[in-house]
Formats: structure tokens, C-alpha cells, sequence
């Protein structure tokens, strides 16, 4: 069974060839996605592409005769968890704001109960013009969850806002609203209110994220693999849930998250240096980055030639041990998460590591296993907890393992 039952709406604008990419994400997450589109929207893709995707009639004409529902806008809108209109041009967010339903998808709009969420894509004047934006605040008041466009050349040759957000953003920000909306189930709160829930609001967490650099010359430098994908994970799904969240941020190949204090800390001592100037203000700490165990003893001033050597030996240091040093040093009522990134004996080594340096939880993760490790969206991890306790997370992606590490923070707060 598909875990959520999206309905993807496509308008009339040159972005409608990317609906068909955020279909496709959206069904490696697991989704069962049903399409209608404008007749403008078929000017620029055809209804076949969509069709041949999903194996179902995508509804353009409620009266159409081939349509095999006579009152699917009715059926349709009650039988999805979301509504995502992509691209959503500036005449769909006005008849949406106004009440206007005279075709499929703006009475879609109002007969649904789902939440619906919208990514403009327009021209830069279009998407700043006073009405446009009078529309835009109209749907954010009446609940409307929208993904901004982006600044960027546009298809008629100008630069500005209006582009569409990438689709892999659209679809991570969508995935990331239907799991909030569980999770305020779970938590008894079914008030129907989008407000996301804030079961993290009084706490201030301090993550590091990233790998490090350690410099052999100006040139060269000893670094791993780590993307910050994981821990950028966690701090976006810490911040949506309310939490005050600050990244100390090495080498990352991804951009951090919204609404997230960011400082950038190149090598393991900057990062030590910037986690002991922060930590007196955190509540939760999360060792997410892979920081370097040793870092060349002497870095040399000038680039190291090669002439004449076919052998470089260097002599290495440890650096510091930050998540080490954090748990020894905590305040009270402070929780210390670390991560294990092992090849063998995975839960043996997350387990000791523990131990040794007094955590209350451990994630560990085999990056050997196929969709888990650096440079991926997904992962498979073994939460360790204090108690002894095991929770073994099967392949999802990051951001929903997110949650769930931040779901077990949340209980050893409460115990």
C-alpha cells in the first residue's frame, strides 16, 4: 500500500515539463499520484506522458466524455492526502484565492479537505505584482502551503524571482508536510490546523554537520567523504518542529536549510573552537559531522613539490575529540547524540562508543549497505539508546529518519 495518496495538479506554464519529474520522485517515495491538468497545461505536455507514468486517466475535462468519473472533482479531491499544484501559474493561485471554479482543478481546490501545497513559476513582474501577491498572502491565510520560486534566468531571457524551485526541493518539502501531518495524529492534535507541530520548541540544539579539512600544505589537505545530508536532515526537521537549531558546518556538498543559524568551520580545531564558543546555550547536541580523527602535525607555509620524491611521509596528530569532550563537559539537562559511520560490527562499535564516551544516544549506520552512507538522500541506521534499546531503521530518506532520531531525543527527555 502506497504510505500517502498525492493528486498533482499541472498549469499552463513552460515549468509543466518538471510535473513530470516531481512525479517520478514522488513515486520512489513510495506515493500513489493521480494527475489533472489544465487545457493549457497539455499545450505543453501531454496528458499520455502522465498517463503512461501512472496507469490512470489524468483528468483534464470533468465532462469530457472519456472521463470515466462524471463528478470526479468530488471523488478525486476526497480520495488524496495532498494537493500539489507544480507549476502553479499566477491565474491558478487567483481563482484558488478568489473561489473561481470553472474548470477541473480550481473545483478540485475547493471541494478538497486535503492540504495543498503550490510552487509558482512565472515571470519576475507577474510574480511581483500587487495582485499576484495580494492572492499569495489570501492562500497563506487561508492555509496554503507554497514552495517560493527562486531567483534565476527565466525562459524569456530575463533574471529575477520567479523560477521554479528545483523538483527535488518541491518534493522534499511536500514529503516533509505530509509526515508533519502524521505526526500531529500521533500526538492527538487533529484540531485540522497546517501549523506545524512545535514538540521541540523548548529546546536549543547545537549540531555539527560535514566533513573537515586538515591541511598538509596550502594546496592539499587529508578530508572524507561526508556530504552533511544527514545532519542538515536533522537540523531542518529540529527547526520545523519548533527548536532553536544552530549547524557548525565543515565540508558539505548540499546547502544548508532555512531557518537555521549557520557557522562554517573548515578544519576539526575551527570546529572545536566554534562548538566551545556555542555550547553553553545548547540543550541538545548532535555529533553529526564526520570530523577528522588525525590532522597533519606540521602543515608546511608553501606547497610541497614532488621533485625528487617518490615517497611523502607525514606525521599526524589527533585532533580534537569535540563529542568526546562535550558529554564530559555538559551542564545538566543536556542530551548528547552521536554517530557511528561503520563497515563491520556496526552496532558492536556504535555500542562501545557509547560507553566510552558517556552518550545518551548513538546512530549507527553500515555504509556499506546499498542506499545508506555519504552522498545519499536515504539511509539505514540502528538507533542505540541508553537503556540498552535497539530501533532498527529500515531504507528511508533522510529527512524522515530525521524525525524519527528527533522522536527518540523527545523520549529520553521525557524519561
Amino acid at each position: 500500500m502506497a504510505k500517502y495518496r498525492i493528486g498533482l495538479g499541472v498549469t499552463g506554464g513552460i515549468a509543466a515539463y518538471k510535473a513530470v519529474e516531481v512525479l517520478r520522485l514522488l513515486q520512489k517515495a513510495d506515493c500513489d499520484v493521480s494527475v489533472a491538468m489544465t487545457r493549457h497545461a497539455t499545450e505543453f505536455v501531454q496528458p499520455l506522458t502522465f498517463r503512461a507514468l501512472t496507469d490512470k486517466h489524468v483528468i483534464v475535462d470533468d465532462y469530457d466524455p472519456e472521463n470515466p468519473d462524471p463528478i470526479a472533482h468530488i471523488n478525486f479531491s476526497q480520495e488524496i492526502d495532498l494537493l500539489l499544484i507544480v507549476p502553479a501559474t499566477a491565474n491558478i493561485i487567483g481563482k484558488f484565492a478568489n473561489g473561481v471554479a470553472d474548470d477541473f482543478l480550481s473545483s478540485t481546490y475547493l471541494a478538497t479537505t486535503a492540504k495543498v501545497m503550490v510552487a509558482p513559476a512565472m515571470n519576475t513582474t507577474m510574480w511581483e505584482q500587487p495582485a499576484t501577491q495580494r492572492n499569495v498572502a489570501q492562500l497563506k491565510a487561508d492555509g496554503v502551503y507554497f514552495v517560493e520560486p527562486v531567483a534565476g534566468e527565466l525562459a524569456c531571457k530575463t533574471v529575477g524571482t520567479g523560477k521554479l524551485e528545483d523538483v527535488e526541493n518541491i518534493v522534499k518539502q511536500a514529503l516533509a508536510l505530509l509526515e508533519t501531518g502524521d505526526r500531529r495524529q500521533e500526538t492527538g492534535d487533529v484540531s485540522g490546523s497546517l501549523a506545524p507541530v512545535s514538540d521541540l520548541s523548548k529546546e536549543n540544539f547545537l549540531i555539527t554537520v560535514g566533513g573537515t579539512r586538515e591541511a598538509i600544505d596550502p594546496v592539499r589537505f587529508i578530508s572524507n567523504h561526508s556530504s552533511g545530508k544527514m545532519g542538515f536532515a536533522v537540523a531542518e526537521a529540529a527547526a520545523a518542529r519548533g527548536a532553536k537549531v544552530t549547524v557548525v558546518a565543515g565540508v558539505t556538498t548540499v546547502e544548508p536549510p532555512a531557518n537555521v543559524n549557520v557557522i562554517r568551520a573548515v578544519s576539526a580545531e575551527d570546529m572545536h573552537a566554534a562548538v566551545k564558543a556555542e555550547i553553553a546555550h545548547a540543550t541538545v547536541f548532535v555529533g553529526a559531522a564526520a570530523v577528522a580523527d588525525y590532522a597533519p602535525a606540521n602543515a608546511a607555509d608553501a606547497k610541497i613539490k614532488k621533485d625528487g620524491r617518490d615517497v611523502l611521509t607525514l606525521e599526524l596528530k589527533k585532533t580534537p575529540d569535540i563529542l568526546s569532550e562535550v558529554s564530559k563537559n555538559r551542564h545538566t539537562g543536556m542530551l548528547v547524540v552521536g554517530f557511528a559511520a561503520e563497515t563491520n560490527d556496526v552496532v558492536g562499535y556504535a555500542r562501545t562508543k557509547m560507553e566510552k564516551k558517556g552518550l545518551d544516544l548513538v546512530v549507527a549506520n553500515d555504509i556499506t549497505k546499498a542506499g545508506a552512507g555519504f552522498n545519499t538522500d536515504t539511509n539505514i541506521a540502528t538507533i542505540l539508546t541508553r537503556a540498552g534499546g535497539e530501533i532498527e531503521l529500515p531504507l528511508m530518506s533522510k529527512r524522515e529518519m530525521a524525525d524519527r532520531i528527533l522522536d527518540e531525543i523527545l523520549l529520553l527527555r521525557k524519561n
